[in-house]
């Protein structure tokens, strides 16, 4: 079961994913503690020492991985200030930011369903409003959902070449 490639990269020999946009993204939220970062976003954790302690990792690598999600653009740094003490930032998700929720959630079901094992999941992600459960799926433009075996890949229609 696989995605059918279609025109020049059905021969996956004479090709090689150059511009890959995964290996883009990865480059960008590819570490553990990115992922958590952006985790911790989602649950609404804004603060620097919030972030260190809830992910559990040191505040170099906090500052480190803040710092660059802040230069990609996926967290905007606004300041604040407790009185008497000195300014400090507090990070919130941009749009590009709050667009890998369903990255996020789609990783959380895919550990829920083969990682957690006779336990279960630990938490379930519902609509505020209704209390509906929140699932991340491969759809198309009108809500049908797609399988592994019923996607196409082909050349985006502004580029010639893979």
């Amino acid at each position: 079961m696989a995605a059918r490639l279609e025109g020049v990269l059905e021969d996956r020999d004479s090709w090689q994913a150059r511009h890959c946009s995964i290996a883009k993204a990865l480059d960008v939220v590819g570490t553990r503690s990115a992922m958590l970062i952006l985790r911790e976003a989602i649950y609404g954790t804004t603060r620097f020492d919030d972030f260190a302690n809830r992910v559990g990792i040191t505040e170099a690598v906090t500052a480190a991985r803040l710092k660059e999600l802040a230069a990609a653009g996926i967290f905007e740094r606004r300041p604040y200030k407790i009185p008497g003490s000195r300014t400090r930032y507090e990070y919130v998700l941009t749009e590009m930011g709050r667009d890998l929720v369903p990255v996020i959630i789609g990783l959380m079901q895919w550990g829920d369903t083969y990682l957690q094992g006779p336990r279960g999941k630990p938490l379930d992600v519902v609509e505020d409003a209704t209390g509906s459960a929140v699932a991340a799926e491969v759809r198309t433009e009108d809500g049908r959902r797609v399988e592994l075996d019923e996607l196409r890949i082909q050349v985006a229609s502004a580029h010639s070449k893979p």
